[in-house]
């Protein structure tokens, strides 16, 4: 039984490698990763197929499209804009001019043109913020879809340690399972010879069929673990999906350095209000700007048409062309714009009070997973002694009780305290291992 602890001991301790042996790059997008898993699936499988077909993160990468086609149509306006107009009159009453004292009609009855015009701006301070916004708005949406792709990694990671859990737990209630069954059929031996009354098998029974109740429940638990973790990473409902287990890695891997200190830039977070900085920065010159004039060049070339008889209008075209320069400089707005230049400037000193709230937030949930941390790894390291422990008194007081010298209450405890300190084990592992990516994300460690 020692020696089967101890297996057990160094099976659980190696689950503790797939949290190791992700380094930074682990989480990194893998593009050789095929459309479908493995037959067994790596956590880094698992997090590569969920970066490629998890549905926020596909709705992520399309708003970066969306942002993308929306930084196109504003830089558009710096193109020129070539229209077409077609135009035809009819003078139902002919305009005339003065002669003297006559009054000489003037134009043909019927009238038209065709017209090229061609307009390009030279000076306009909307397009000139589009322009240097342009590159902040990119780093923009790819931020928030940086995001996506880190809270997808910690859910999909967490997800996967729970169903490893879960699997553990069962080969824990299975075995527990085995040795009840072995001790109720010597119960019932022990009763049908007279040796002990019935209560000892009664309760083996009793033993037994909660044991079983715990591995029904944590069976139908796994359905739903498997379920979730599907949705995590984009897989359907109906596909199947086996995860494989690497035991080879070392114990020391599940160490945190704490005593690495938060660099404020590692964060998503303090990069998206950085950008919103820089844009706010922009918007404050462009209402500077707004003072400049507009100025823009036209050119239009144009056909014109007329004669008395409709059927001969268009038989001759009369051709035309202009060249000119637009400048339109706005005086006055009611002070409108110096109200918008000291809004703005408020705006960018309430988001320096957004970076400095947001870095008190940081250093707080850092100190809160790292206490979470080193509280689980206390937790995980005495649990894995208590195994041990308790693992030998089950061999001891079973041994005992096979002598004569302990009762089958003191066994059904031993085995009690065994398998109690088994699933401890597993959920201060679990544990340990969940709050170590907390402490990760809150560092800026995790990324995509």
């Amino acid at each position: 039984m020692i020696k089967r602890t101890f297996r057990q001991l160094a099976f659980l301790t190696a689950f503790v490698c797939i949290q190791g042996g992700l380094s930074l790059n682990l989480y990194a997008q893998n593009e050789s990763i095929r459309a479908s898993l493995p037959a067994n699936a790596t956590l880094e499988d698992l997090i590569g197929y969920a970066l490629k077909h998890q549905g926020r993160i596909q709705q992520a990468l399309i708003d970066e499209e969306i942002g993308e086609r929306e930084i196109a149509s504003a830089l558009s306006g710096w193109f020129p804009q070539i229209s077409a107009s077609a135009n035809y009159n009819r003078n139902i009453v002919s305009p005339t001019t003065g002669i003297g004292d006559l009054a000489i009609p003037i134009g043909q009855i019927n009238s038209g043109a065709l017209v090229l015009q061609a307009n390009q701006q030279l000076l306009n301070p909307a397009l000139m913020q589009a322009s240097r916004a342009a590159a902040s708005i990119r780093e923009r949406n790819a931020l928030q879809t940086g995001q996506t792709e880190i809270n997808t990694i910690i859910a999909v990671s967490k997800a996967f340690y729970d169903i490893l859990t879960s699997h553990e737990q069962t080969s824990i209630i299975r075995e527990n399972i085995a040795r009840i069954q072995k001790q109720l059929n010597d119960a019932t031996a022990r009763y049908d010879t007279g040796l002990v009354d019935k209560t000892d098998f009664k309760r083996a029974q009793i033993s037994l069929s909660n044991s079983r109740a715990d591995l029904k429940r944590i069976e139908e638990l796994l359905t739903y673990k498997y379920a979730n973790l599907k949705e995590l990473i984009g897989m359907n409902a109906e596909q199947q999906l086996a995860l494989a287990y690497d035991y080879q890695t070392m114990e020391q891997e599940i160490l945190l350095d704490t005593t690495e200190r938060v660099d404020y830039r590692n964060r998503v977070e303090y990069q998206q209000l950085q950008t919103l900085k820089r844009l706010q920065e922009i918007n404050t010159q462009y209402n500077k700007w707004t003072f400049l004039p507009n100025l823009s060049a036209s050119y239009n070339y144009a056909w014109d048409f007329r004669h008395d008889q409709f059927s001969q209008l268009y038989r001759q075209s009369y051709p035309r062309s202009v060249f000119g320069l637009n400048l339109s400089l706005p005086i006055f707005q009611g002070t409108k714009r110096m109200q918008e230049i000291r809004k703005s400037r408020l705006q960018e000193d309430r988001l320096d009070w957004d970076l400095h709230l947001l870095q008190q937030s940081i250093d707080t949930e850092y100190q809160g997973a790292l206490a979470v941390y080193k509280a689980n790894l206390n937790d995980w390291k005495t649990s894995r002694e208590n195994v041990a422990l308790a693992g030998e008194v089950y061999d001891v007081i079973k041994l005992q009780y096979n002598e004569g010298i302990k009762t089958y209450l003191d066994l059904m405890m031993a085995e009690t305290e065994l398998r109690t300190t088994q699933l401890n084990y597993l959920n201060a592992l679990n544990a340990l291992l969940s709050v170590k990516l907390d402490a990760q994300k809150a560092l800026g460690k995790i990324k995509r």
